[in-house]
């Protein structure tokens, strides 16, 4: 019995001592957000009318309609960002966006409609929306 106690202390020390040994793996950089475009506006956002199965959410879409230069400057971080047509997280807002179904989407322009709403800048607002989705 010792030498099997003393064998199972080794092997665990030895495992410990390997653990702690390995670098720690550091998080990546969050990706860049996108520079706002000028000129950009709301008007392609759905409204409560394109809204009808999703009820709930026409107080979402108004908010993010009613900030798009901000939202416009905010990376998605559902993936929707590496798909044709996708600019920032207002286009998820708009035509066929993914905002409708996607909790990341409404996540993000939850997050950045309350934010805007207290006044915070687009970089604090990007520093917020990184740490709780990147």
């Amino acid at each position: 019995m010792p030498n099997d106690s003393r064998r199972v202390f080794l092997k665990s020390s030895a495992l410990l001592a390997a653990a702690l040994t390995v670098p720690r793996v550091v998080r990546a950089s969050a990706p860049e957000h996108p520079a706002p475009r000028d000129g950009v506006t709301g008007a392609k956002v759905l409204s409560k009318d394109d809204l009808v199965a999703v009820p709930h959410l026409v107080a979402l879409f108004d908010g993010i309609r009613a900030i798009p230069a901000i939202a416009d400057g905010i990376r998605c971080y559902c993936g929707c960002a590496a798909l044709p047509g996708f600019y920032s997280l207002l286009s998820c807002y708009e035509g066929d966006g993914m905002a409708r179904v996607c909790p990341v989407c409404q996540g993000e322009g939850r997050v950045a409609v309350r934010l805007h709403k207290e006044g915070k800048s687009l970089r604090e607002i990007r520093v917020a929306i990184d740490a709780q989705y990147a």
